[in-house]
């Protein structure tokens, strides 16, 4: 290490101001740190006037509170602490898998090692870049930049960063994935032709209640009021470390009581009758473990359903009976699009729905399509030409 020269004289409140043998110029002086104790940080510059610059934003950000970082967190490292401290405990375990899996495999590697107070727009606009460059679709390149920019808006929360240089950088438009739900007839005609399979009730929650995969198959006996007529959705069935889990919903929009009607109650009962029937002759081998907890939806043995084998039931009924194909998860979309159409407020189809933001309601409240476009257009030549000319 170099030897100290004489100090140079400096102002009050400076900080220490020196010359190194080779000539450049260092300045140290005491900031405050996120911690909230004080910390030497150092300055380097080409001359004494670039130093006390250097030295006078440092002090002054520390006067108006803004810290400095306590350790000089590589974005690797913080990308971790981040998914494991913050992600882990607050989201949805398939939300932090897919935060982990973007991370493990596109952010370690191309800007683990950056240092997160020196991670620049410039440098995170060519990752993406070379990205699409490389044959990433532009979907997963936005994921990217949404999981790097989620990561960098608790850093600077955590007064680590100044500036979320994520949110800065532009990308061309990701390409918006626009389903059709399924009209009122193709619905029909599912429920027509799932009605002698097992699962028929399980598709009657997810078609008329709107309700998610998880929440289905993690609804358990104890969360029906068969008396009151009232089911508690307050239970989701997630696979966990390779394990199938039964966790509380995240959100308390999502802890919801809806009305048991005529049609479920009825397949509840034939329900429990065949569940009473299935353990009677298992007997030893029903799932005891399982058993304790009491779930609705069970295997052959009393079981948790894995959730993607509901799914893969779905997509064999939609080819058997010859139905366009949409996603499982798109009949959330068929019920909030009735909902709409059959005029139930935005609000109230949002506590069905189980919606933590009203504005995830009125995205499809305020969606329209053709036949929208055509009902709308059809009043308009009424009234200008007469009923029988719409």
């Amino acid at each position: 290490m170099a030897e100290r020269r004489k100090p140079s004289r400096r102002a009050n409140g400076e900080g220490t101001i020196f010359q190194r043998k080779d000539g450049r110029w260092v300045g140290e002086a005491y900031v405050l740190t996120t911690e909230g104790t004080s910390k030497r940080v150092t300055r380097y510059g080409k001359s004494r006037t670039e130093v006390h610059n250097k030295l006078v934003e440092a002090q002054q950000k520390s006067s108006r509170g803004v810290p400095v970082a306590n350790k000089a967190w590589k974005l690797g490292e913080y990308l971790d602490y981040w998914l494991e401290e913050v992600v882990r405990p607050s989201k949805r375990w398939n939300t932090y898998k897919k935060y982990e899996q973007t991370t493990r495999l596109y952010l370690k590697p191309g800007l683990g090692n950056q240092r997160l107070d020196r991670l620049r727009v410039a440098k995170v606009q060519t990752f993406l870049n070379q990205q699409i460059k490389d044959g990433q679709s532009l979907a997963m390149v936005h994921i990217m930049r949404m999981v790097l920019g989620a990561a960098l808006t608790r850093a600077t929360r955590e007064e680590l960063i100044s500036t979320n240089v994520a949110r800065l950088t532009t990308l061309p438009p990701a390409p918006a994935h626009k389903s059709k739900p399924w009209t009122a007839d193709e619905a029909r005609a599912f429920l027509h032709a799932a009605r002698d399979e097992p699962l028929y009730p399980a598709f009657v929650l997810l078609m008329v209640y709107g309700l998610r995969r998880g929440e289905v198959l993690g609804l358990g006996w104890d969360d029906l009021d068969l008396d009151d007529l009232v089911m508690q959705v307050s239970w989701q069935l997630q696979r966990i470390d390779g394990k199938l889990t039964r966790t509380p919903v995240k959100t308390d929009a999502g802890d919801r009581p809806l009305p048991i009607l005529p049609i479920i109650y009825e397949a509840f009962i034939e329900l429990a009758e065949r569940q009473m029937y299935a353990k009677r002759r298992a007997g030893a081998d029903w799932n005891a473990e399982w058993d304790k907890i009491g779930l609705v939806f069970t295997t052959r043995n009393g079981g948790p359903i894995e959730p993607r084998n509901l799914s893969r039931a779905f997509e064999r009924i939609c080819v058997n009976a010859g139905l366009r194909r949409i996603r499982l998860h798109d009949l959330r979309h068929v019920t909030a699009t009735l909902l709409k159409r059959l005029g139930v407020p935005a609000r109230d189809a949002a506590a069905i729905l189980g919606h933590a933001k009203i504005s995830t309601t009125m995205e499809i409240y305020t969606d329209s399509n053709i036949d929208d476009h055509r009902m709308g257009l059809g009043k308009v030549a009424g009234e200008l030409f007469g009923a029988s000319e719409s």
